[in-house]
């Protein structure tokens, strides 16, 4: 069965996963890490990309992004993963391939999921075990939303400048709603629809996109099983 393309449209948030081949590790140190922030940062600019949230693991990232155009993640992400491979290659003295085919990546409803989404990312390292409170963990978003420090390359989604009227009470309303934490439904939604490419959100927004791209946006009745390992 011939693959389906992204789901890709210019104006809603896209939550985005890329992991390495088999699971291997795709950073080996703090280098790395920065190596692929500042590429990030670089061609989010070019491509018209707003990025609202991220997090680095030792195998996989997550990213939370708005794209002005239709085809901007898509190059985006093309041009973060080819550049970060070769300078991964060189540094590693390796060859070949180190991703996990293609990224993941769907659409999410704003209102309903995208400050789940936010927080589903901050986490992910305290799922993981390697810290216990997600403010403990240097590179993911995180800290940015808290008042920890500033990332100036990040778009704050107006539903985050929402949350209240001033920096102290934005910051303070934000970490009380990621220490609430994520619900093992959301938490399942928000990965498996990253992972198959179907949009996630009620019918009527899925409705809403299907009416704007010929591209099936969501399950229906049929259709194969997916990947649906969680992250």
């Amino acid at each position: 069965m011939a693959r389906l393309p992204r789901l890709t449209l210019a104006g809603y948030p896209h939550h985005v996963i890329l992991r390495g081949n088999n699971r291997q590790a795709i950073f080996k140190d703090s280098a790395d890490m920065q190596r692929l922030l500042d590429l990030l940062q670089t061609h989010a600019k070019e491509q018209g990309v707003q990025v609202h949230a991220y997090v680095l693991m030792s195998n996989h990232l997550h990213l939370l992004l708005t794209p002005q155009h239709d085809n901007g993640v898509p190059k985006m992400m093309q041009a973060v993963g080819r550049s970060y491979v070769l300078y991964f290659n060189k540094r590693q003295g390796r060859s070949g391939t180190l991703w996990e085919g293609r990224y993941r990546s769907t659409l999410i409803q704003t209102e309903r999921y995208l400050l789940a989404c936010m927080a589903y990312i901050d986490l992910n390292p305290v799922r993981a075990g390697m810290v216990a409170q997600p403010a403990d963990y240097g590179w993911s978003s995180h800290g940015h939303f808290i008042g920890r420090h500033v990332q100036a390359w990040l778009t704050p989604h107006p539903l985050y400048w929402d949350m209240g009227n001033t920096p102290f009470a934005r910051e303070a309303a934000y970490a009380a709603m990621v220490q609430a934490g994520v619900d093992q439904e959301q938490q399942q939604a928000l990965t498996s629809s990253a992972l198959s490419g179907w949009a996630l959100g009620e019918d009527s927004f899925v409705q809403g996109l299907q009416k704007q791209t010929t591209r099936r946006v969501n399950r229906g009745k049929a259709g194969r099983p997916f990947d649906q390992k969680p992250d």
